[in-house]
């Protein structure tokens, strides 16, 4: 069954750190809008899919989202059930109300009526809804759809598989055999967080990996402000290399391209080191190279050797899946789901579309993003 239920001036999809922060823009330009979540709750990610130990990994300053300064009592790098708690006040605040439990399954702007036309899927009453809007913020965020490689084999593993975001605390997994599979920040810090727990360790490192230490990532995003790019990528390798050292006697390359480049270039963040480096170096987690196939408990790895696990996590990320919902865009979003567009016109597409926090910048570039979207709508409509 479907039900129409009206014209809308602005609809934000995604209700995450993205839409929140564009919800509170656009209210405080007095610009209706409605905000519409998959999931039963705002910021899922971060309330329920991420591990206890999460920290943000950058200083709190370059977190905040717009109009709202994070606390002063707030630690530099703030822990998740602080930053949880900043959402909340964020969400109370500008009095945002996101529609949940409506999944978009389609978008596709309309010429004659020039709006966009929107089908929604309302999991709770499993109707469908529809909408018509001037204006259609993709907001979804980087980190919206969980990714698992396909690996021969992996249907036979006789022990336990999750998924990153199904990984809450290394406590449960003491005294166990546990591989993890990724080697981007989560990855590390969740060998680093079952290490402290006395699980036996162990980590695929596939491809090459820049690591710094969270104040190298301070340096870089503070002198980013007066300095050019190169420079400042230039000045973290070298440090990098001074403090971590040759890096291929445990495992680890290095890439040919600099920290900050390849963020920008192809969304690989630096891994910004917890002291799993430290439990790398000492042998307490084992570093192992890509992984071949599986078969029963045993895992099998590029180098021809082979190990027994009791548990495999996979810290292999994301996708997007903008693109199975919107359509007759071929101007502002990637196959990725990324903005295609140069910075800093990234957030801007054409017949009333745009997107937020999707550009490889973080909770930075949200707080950027949101404001810019919010003004040029503000602009555009003459609100």
């Amino acid at each position: 069954m479907s039900q129409e239920t009206g014209e809308q001036v602005v609809i934000v999809v995604g209700a995450g750190p993205a839409g929140l922060a564009t919800a509170a823009c656009l209210a405080s330009l007095s610009i209706p809008y409605m905000l519409i979540e998959r999931e039963d709750l705002y910021a899922p990610i971060w309330t329920k899919k991420s591990y206890d130990r999460l920290h943000l990994h950058l200083a709190k300053h370059f977190c905040e989202l717009p109009h709202m300064p994070m606390p002063a009592e707030y630690p530099t790098y703030v822990p998740r059930v602080e930053f949880v708690q900043y959402l909340d006040n964020y969400v109370r605040k500008f009095h945002i109300k996101p529609l949940y439990n409506r999944s978009v399954i389609g978008a596709e702007y309309e010429e004659v009526s020039q709006k966009w036309h929107i089908k929604v899927h309302n999991s709770m009453s499993d109707e469908s809804e529809e909408y018509q809007t001037r204006f259609l913020i993709v907001a979804t965020g980087e980190t919206s759809d969980t990714f698992v490689p396909d690996v021969e084999g992996l249907h036979t593993f006789s022990g336990r598989v999750i998924h990153s975001t199904q990984y809450k605390s290394g406590k449960e997994f003491s005294g166990q055999n546990v591989l993890v599979i990724g080697s981007g920040n989560s990855g590390m810090e969740i060998a680093f967080d079952l290490s402290n727990f006395g699980a036996k360790t162990s980590i695929v490192v596939r491809s090459p990996i820049h690591i710094l230490s969270k104040g190298m990532a301070h340096l870089g995003l503070t002198l980013l402000k007066y300095l050019p790019h190169d420079f400042v990528d230039s000045l973290l390798l070298f440090l990098s290399k001074i403090y971590y050292g040759d890096l291929r006697k445990y495992g680890i390359e290095r890439p040919k391209e600099s920290p900050f480049y390849l963020k920008d270039k192809y969304g690989k963040y630096p891994v910004f080191d917890v002291g799993t480096y430290k439990k790398i170096k000492s042998g307490e987690i084992q570093v192992l190279p890509a992984v071949t196939s599986i078969k029963g408990d045993e895992v099998f790895f590029k180098d021809g050797k082979s190990h027994a696990f009791d548990v495999i996590i996979f810290a292999t990320g994301f996708k997007r899946s903008t693109t199975q919902w919107l359509k007759g865009d071929d101007y502002l979003l990637g196959d990725d789901g990324i903005s295609k567009q140069e910075f800093p016109n990234h957030w801007k597409g054409k017949n009333g579309l745009y997107c937020v926090g999707l550009a490889r910048k973080g909770l930075y570039g949200i707080h950027m993003d949101a404001k810019l979207v919010a003004d040029h709508i503000k602009t555009s409509a003459m609100l």
